[in-house]
């Protein structure tokens, strides 16, 4: 149900682009407004779940770590596994967020003859590292049509990306990877009983958002040409504030109006974890317990009822019940 209920949410939006460009003639809104609003929301919601993350108390330090703490001289202890110092810390963070440390430290289970086994689970490790570098790669390339003149470093990317020429235009390999990768993780969970289970619209809807955002963009490169010009004019138009809404074509609104919605529903969704690995206190904390003393910030001056003070309040009681006394009086 949330698999279908995604996939209609999606067909809506399409068509919500498709009346309201190629019928109703609204270039300006989908051009100007949406892309806007999608901003205005985009900072709006990343800033307030950062604040609020931020101003969020951790009570005790809760790392996680898989390797051998700190401790006696003689003990080897790992930095990365259980970092100590802030340096530690530093170089476990670059590994998680460059190369997903902790998804390549994953592994699956799996109960055959009533024993339950645990094995390797690197093709989830590799579908999210080339899903979010192609991701990566194909955002930065689009910073083509927001400058003039266009950035060297996109340049760059283009020839390394574009290296395996097949005709013209050049075929880009992240092109291709983003949608074999994004369709890769649908059908993976939709592959495994155990994740289709636990699956919400929440889980489908960004795969299917993803998925259309990446098919219409390999249209118009590939197969239904768009005027790149008028593309960068209206890209440089809403980058210095005067907006330009030149005749595209239809399909470049639906794309653009998606890109506009993933952008407005990045910070009330699970995507927001590339801004929350950086607060998360499972991973920016180091494991020096032993070292330091961390006092709770919850940790505000209470009543203690003390031993004495009960044995005191119930002495007749636990002298009728033989229960031993530290004072008889």
């Amino acid at each position: 149900m949330s698999t279908w209920s995604s996939l209609v949410t999606i067909v809506l939006l399409i068509t919500i682009a498709l009346v309201g460009v190629q019928v109703a003639g609204m270039q300006m809104v989908f051009g100007v407004v949406v892309p806007y609003l999608a901003i205005l929301l985009f900072l709006t919601g990343i800033v307030v779940r950062v604040v609020r993350w931020a101003m969020s108390p951790v009570p005790f330090r809760i790392p996680t770590t898989s390797g051998q703490a700190r401790s006696l001289p003689w003990i080897r202890n790992n930095s990365l596994e259980s970092p100590h110092s802030a340096l530690g810390v530093v170089g476990r963070m670059l590994l998680e967020v460059l190369l997903f440390r902790s998804l390549f430290r994953n592994t699956k289970t799996d109960l055959k003859e009533g024993r339950l086994l645990f094995g390797s689970n690197k093709w989830l490790w590799l579908g999210g590292l080339v899903f979010h570098y192609s991701f990566l790669i194909i955002f930065l390339r689009h910073f083509k049509y927001f400058a003039e003149p266009t950035p060297g470093f996109v340049a760059a990317l283009q020839s390394v990306d574009g290296f395996f020429q097949i005709g013209l235009p050049v075929l880009f390999i992240t092109d291709i990877t983003f949608l074999v990768a994004v369709s890769w993780l649908f059908v993976r969970r939709l592959w495994i009983p155990q994740i289709r289970y636990i699956s919400l619209a929440s889980d489908y809807f960004p795969l299917f958002l993803l998925l259309a955002i990446g098919t219409t963009g390999v249209l118009m490169r590939y197969f239904i040409k768009v005027d790149l010009v008028a593309v960068k004019e209206l890209g440089t138009g809403l980058l210095s504030f005067h907006p330009v809404v030149p005749d595209v074509g239809v399909l470049f609104y639906i794309h653009f109006f998606l890109v506009c919605c993933l952008i407005a529903y990045f910070p009330f969704s699970k995507l927001v974890h590339m801004a929350g690995v950086f607060l998360s206190p499972t991973r920016n904390l180091a494991n020096n317990n032993r070292a330091k003393r961390h006092v709770n910030p919850w940790d505000y001056p209470v009543h203690v009822h003390t031993y004495a003070e009960y044995e005191d309040e119930f002495r007749p009681v636990m002298k009728a019940a033989g229960l031993p006394l530290e004072k008889e009086e």
